[in-house]
């Protein structure tokens, strides 16, 4: 059972086929130009974090994203206030109270976030409540990595109907090891350590740019905070945390999702607002499969475009930061369905990542799925029966199908592969997409891709 490192959100499956539903005419390059705005990963984690101390805290660089909703409402649930306006949003948690069971079951369905405010919620009120957290259909998301952390540092639970009630004086320093590099797990570890007694230290924490932007806004609010080498993050507890304000990073994943569509239908997009350092391991990739791009001198806009007609095959294997994103890893290989030859991917980080390739077939994608790692590391889904590795033979020529989303990355590579198809294609349930993709039509619309 894994703990992957991002979770994105999916409706239920008795709403799938009611959700927003977009038709897509394919067959045409994209161009254009794209503003990407603050990162889904990064800014909802600041939000919570503003939770911490009872001092206005102001994020900038914002993107209209739900998980921005639901946020917003715990928030006002637990007694502090929200200004939202275009280009920033002022949190100010001066009161704070615990939330009861029927508001977290409800918003931890909704949303993977909630959870994160349980070492806040520790702090300031001395006891918390966890639910299963909703997110996609990519594989189970159990929360015992948070759990473990919260223990550690002397968090008592009971386990009662289904519901996690949790309890602690005061939380306090201790050494830490995670059996894998959940981002999750880090930023709880980060949440709760961060006003803790003493010093704590974590082995084997996840490192994204996203985690080192959140531990940027701490460090802004008077935590002590380092980030020591071998994946170590090392913690002195503060008495207090204070204001802060912060501009989010650019959403490396956003960027990654239209590159792959420049790549796939051959056309030419600029994006702006991220980082070049951020995405340098994804860019190596894209150069390898035939793309190239051109980086401005500030290493904030990346023109995307394809190098070649023909795109090159390669071996892809996913893993956490460094590594090639799981997030990346969808739309990309949608894209791959037009190399020359044979592609093999291999994911580490999510046991069920590859369902969206059952659609792909339906485009006539050549695409074949296996339990066994098809990659030079043998990961922990090896020997449990998981179909997480694929096989994609192209060129192959797609065409126009109906589809429905089944979560945000694997939507965002139906769109990819119905604007590369030949024809018509209609897709259920995009309303999914708002979720990563802030003004997704618009932006649709402003590189030209057909649909309505």
């Amino acid at each position: 059972m894994s703990d992957p490192t991002t979770n994105d959100g999916a409706p239920s499956p008795a709403t799938s086929l009611s959700a927003d539903t977009m038709t897509v005419r394919g067959g045409v390059p994209v161009e254009g130009e794209l503003q990407i705005r603050g990162s889904k990963n990064a800014l909802p984690k600041m939000m919570v974090a503003a939770l911490l101390t009872s001092e206005p805290c102001t994020l900038t660089n914002i993107s209209a994203l739900r998980d921005i909703e639901v946020v917003d409402e715990l928030i006002r649930l637990t007694g502090g206030s929200v200004e939202r306006a275009p280009d920033h949003i002022r949190i100010t948690a001066d009161a704070f109270t615990a939330l009861g069971e029927v508001d977290v079951e409800r918003l931890h369905n909704a949303s993977r976030i909630p959870v994160l405010t349980t070492a806040v919620s520790l702090h300031r009120t001395g006891e918390a409540v966890v639910a299963a957290p909703g997110g996609c259909a990519i594989g189970p998301r159990p929360v015992d990595f948070h759990m473990s952390v919260l223990r550690a540092l002397g968090a008592h639970d009971d386990h009662r109907d289904g519901m996690i009630h949790l309890r602690a004086d005061r939380l306090r320093g201790a050494r830490i090891d995670l059996p894998f590099p959940s981002v999750g797990a880090t930023e709880q570890f980060l949440f709760a350590s961060v006003l803790a007694e003493g010093d704590s230290e974590l082995a084997n924490a996840a490192i994204e740019p996203e985690i080192l932007d959140l531990i940027a806004v701490l460090q802004k609010m008077g935590a002590l905070i380092s980030v020591e080498p071998n994946r170590t993050i090392r913690v002195t507890g503060v008495k207090e945390l204070g204001g802060f304000e912060h501009r989010v990073i650019g959403d490396r994943l956003e960027a990654a999702s239209w590159a792959s569509l420049a790549l796939a239908t051959g056309g030419r997009l600029t994006v702006r607002g991220v980082q070049q350092q951020d995405m340098s391991t994804f860019l190596n990739v894209y150069r390898r499969a035939g793309g190239d791009f051109t980086i401005d001198a500030d290493g904030r806009t990346i023109s995307f475009r394809r190098a070649r007609r023909m795109l090159r095959p390669l071996a892809l294997e996913t893993d956490v930061h460094p590594g090639f994103m799981t997030d990346w890893q969808s739309p990309f290989v949608t894209a791959l369905t037009q190399a020359d030859g044979v592609s093999v991917v291999h994911e580490t980080v999510y046991e069920d990542r590859l369902g969206y390739t059952d659609a792909l077939r339906s485009l006539g994608a050549q695409i074949q799925v296996f339990t066994e790692c098809l990659g030079p590391t043998r990961c922990r889904f090896g020997a449990a029966n998981h179909r997480h590795s694929a096989v994609v033979v192209g060129p192959t020529q797609l065409h126009g199908a109906e589809l429905v989303v089944p979560d945000l990355r694997a939507g965002f590579s139906y769109v990819v592969a119905a604007a590369a198809a030949e024809g018509e294609s209609v897709i259920h349930g995009v309303g999914l997409l708002d979720r990563g993709y802030a003004d997704f039509r618009d932006k649709l619309t402003a590189v030209g891709v057909d649909h309505s």
